[in-house]
């Protein structure tokens, strides 16, 4: 067999693994979901009428407004929550001994990253179906995207799910045990919450404003915002992609000058 087809085949075998650890542990998904979940809802019904208000300065915006503004950034959210599982997953695999053995054998060394990253990109993309059905449930409808802009959505959900990984499996790597993987990975839920995702930039406090602009969350958040609700994306498009791209290059160098180092 060619070099090629070896490392497939030995990446479609660790990618099934990972996805039986997901059936056979569901909760650790579930759980995950909880924080983008209980936010929309705490949002929409608890703090939707004040919310709405400070939409557009206060013309005539009602609670499904805000519910169209939330939903995207929440989406995206999700993807940053369930990807906090890849991190703890590798932590798990190492601490276990479980990549030690899979060194010893004769597979293709980079088919255990890809299991973990390919997994949990197909975990997140169905997360991000779950809480939508959610987002639709309690208001959501996307009534001027046509199908070029939901292929462009969920081409952009796959991109943000496939940088995030990356980053998510370095710091399981660079984790000494599975606490302070998830842990190191708590950036990528908190970041949301300091972005576009649940109120305009520019209703933040000028200190704060530069740190919500120039992240990866916002220009992605404001151009899936675009695309589900037909406005404006400006250069928030080129923006989400480069980050998308930058951060996959990043986090695929460094997870594997991580994991093609030596045990110690």
């Amino acid at each position: 067999m060619s070099s090629l087809s070896l490392a497939v085949r030995d990446s479609s075998t660790m990618l099934r693994r990972n996805l039986l650890h997901a059936r056979r542990y569901p909760s650790a998904t579930l759980n995950l979901l909880l924080t983008p979940i209980m936010l929309l809802l705490l949002f929409v019904y608890v703090f939707g009428d004040a919310m709405s208000a400070g939409l557009g300065g206060g013309r005539g915006a009602d609670r499904s407004d805000y519910v169209a503004y939330i939903v995207p950034g929440i989406l995206l959210m999700t993807v940053g929550s369930t990807t906090i599982g890849a991190a703890v997953h590798m932590a798990m695999d190492m601490s276990e001994g479980i990549v030690a053995r899979f060194r010893t054998m004769s597979i293709h060394r980079g088919s255990v990253l890809i299991g973990h990253v390919v997994g949990s990109v197909l975990q997140s993309v169905m997360s991000v179906v779950l809480v939508g059905a959610v987002g639709v449930a309690i208001g959501f409808r996307s009534v001027d995207a046509g199908v070029l802009e939901w292929l462009a959505a969920l081409g952009l959900v796959v991109l943000f799910s496939l940088a995030l990984t990356w980053i998510a499996v370095g710091m399981g790597l660079s984790s000494p045990n599975a606490e302070a993987a998830g842990n190191s990975a708590m950036p990528l839920i908190l970041l949301p919450l300091i972005s576009t995702a649940f109120i305009p930039a520019e209703t933040m406090p000028g200190w704060i404003q530069p740190i919500a602009e120039y992240q990866p969350f916002t220009p992605a958040i404001e151009t899936l915002r675009g695309l589900l609700l037909g406005s404006e994306i400006g250069h928030n498009g080129w923006l989400a992609v480069t980050w998308c791209a930058a951060l996959t290059v990043l986090g695929y160098l460094w997870s594997r000058s991580l994991f093609d180092r030596d045990p110690k």
